[in-house]
C-alpha cells in the first residue's frame, strides 16, 4: 500500500476533479503491474495497472481509493474492469465518498467473488488525495499556506528586500510543492511589489508549473491571472490543491477565513528584528483560541533552513 500511495503522489496536482489514485498488483511477491492516475482524470490507476499485469489470476490489487463504480464517457468503470480480470483480492484504505461509487465498487467486486479488505494504510492515503477529500467535505480546494521567514518571525526587511530568507535547499522544495497544486495565490501587494513569476523552476517539472491567481478586493488580474475578491472565491477555482505563497495580508486573508489546511513553515537562521511581519490580523480575540488548532506532522533540515508542516485540526 506504501508503494501505492508513493504511486498516488506523482499525480497530485495534475488530475482534478478526479483523484489521485495509485494501484499496485502483486502476485507471488512479485509487483505485476503499476499505475496512477493520469493528468486530466483519466486513464485511471486501476486500468493502467491492469493493462502493464495482463493475466491477474491469484493476484492481490493494493489501490488507494475503492475502485470507482460509475461509467463515464471517458473511460469504464473501475471496478468492472476489475471484477471482469479477476484478481483473488482487493486491498483498499478507503471508501470512495463520491455518492455515485460510495460502497457500490466494493459490493460489485463482491458480487464477482473478489475478496476486499478495507482500511489498509487510511490515514497516509488520505493525506495523498486530501485535495480530492476536501472538495467532497468542505466545497473548497485544500488550501496550503508556505511562508519563508527567519527566526523572529520576519519575511523581509523593513525596506522590502526579501531575496533571499531561505537557501536553496529551501526554495528548490517550495519550487517541488509548487508543482503539486494547481493553482497558487498571492497578494496584490506581493504582486505589485514583486512581479512574481511563481512558475516551476526545477529541471523536468517546468511543465507543472500551477496557475495564478491574485487576491484583491478591488478585482482585476493580470491577463492570464485568476481575479480573487476574497478567499472564499477559491470555491469555484478549477483546482483541488492551492499555495497561498505571500504576502503577510493574504497569509493573514486566509487564516481569518479558518480556509488553511495546511502550513508550510520555512525557517532561515537569521535575526532580522523590525522587519516587516510574516501575518497581518487575523481575527484572533482570545489567546486560549490559537490552541489545539494546528498538529506538528512532518520537520526535516533543508541545508540550512529547517521546516515544519501542520495540518489543521479539524473535527
Amino acid at each position: 500500500m506504501a508503494a501505492a500511495i508513493a504511486l498516488a503522489d506523482r499525480g497530485r496536482g495534475r488530475t482534478a476533479p478526479n483523484p489521485n489514485v495509485g494501484c499496485v498488483i502483486v502476485r507471488d511477491g512479485r509487483v505485476i503491474g503499476r499505475g496512477w492516475t493520469q493528468p486530466g482524470g483519466r486513464p485511471h490507476a486501476e486500468a493502467i495497472a491492469l493493462a502493464a499485469a495482463g493475466e491477474v489470476a491469484g493476484a492481490v490489487v493494493y489501490v488507494t481509493l475503492e475502485p470507482c463504480a460509475h461509467r463515464s464517457l471517458r473511460g469504464p468503470a473501475c471496478a468492472d474492469l476489475l471484477a471482469a480480470a479477476g484478481p483473488a483480492r482487493i486491498v483498499i484504505p478507503q471508501r470512495d465518498p463520491d455518492p455515485r461509487t460510495n460502497g457500490e465498487g466494493i459490493a460489485r467486486l463482491q458480487a464477482a467473488g473478489i475478496a476486499v479488505t478495507e482500511g489498509v494504510g487510511e490515514e497516509a492515503a488520505a493525506r495523498s488525495i486530501a485535495g480530492f477529500l476536501t472538495r467532497r467535505r468542505l466545497g473548497r480546494p485544500m488550501v496550503t499556506l508556505k511562508l519563508g521567514l527567519s527566526l523572529d518571525g520576519r519575511i523581509a526587511l523593513a525596506s522590502g528586500e526579501s531575496r533571499w530568507i531561505t537557501g536553496p535547499e529551501a526554495r528548490a522544495h517550495a519550487h517541488l510543492e509548487r508543482s503539486r497544486h494547481e493553482l497558487i495565490v498571492v497578494g496584490r501587494g506581493t504582486l505589485d511589489a514583486d512581479v512574481p513569476a511563481l512558475d516551476v523552476r526545477l529541471p523536468g517539472l517546468e511543465p507543472r508549473s500551477p496557475a495564478r491567481a491574485v487576491l484583491s478586493r478591488g478585482g482585476g488580474a493580470p491577463a492570464g491571472w485568476i481575479a480573487l475578491a476574497c478567499p472564499e472565491d477559491i470555491a469555484a477555482a478549477p483546482a483541488d490543491h492551492v499555495l497561498v505563497e505571500g504576502g503577510a495580508g493574504a497569509a493573514a486573508a486566509f487564516l481569518a477565513a479558518d480556509m488553511v489546511d495546511r502550513l508550510l513553515l520555512y525557517r532561515a537562521p537569521i535575526l532580522i528584528g523590525a522587519g516587516r511581519p510574516a501575518l497581518g490580523e487575523i481575527g484572533l480575540d482570545r489567546l486560549a483560541d490559537a490552541h489545539l488548532r494546528w498538529r506538528l506532522h512532518d520537520s526535516r533540515m533543508l541545508g540550512s533552513d529547517s521546516l515544519e508542516v501542520y495540518e489543521r485540526v479539524r473535527s
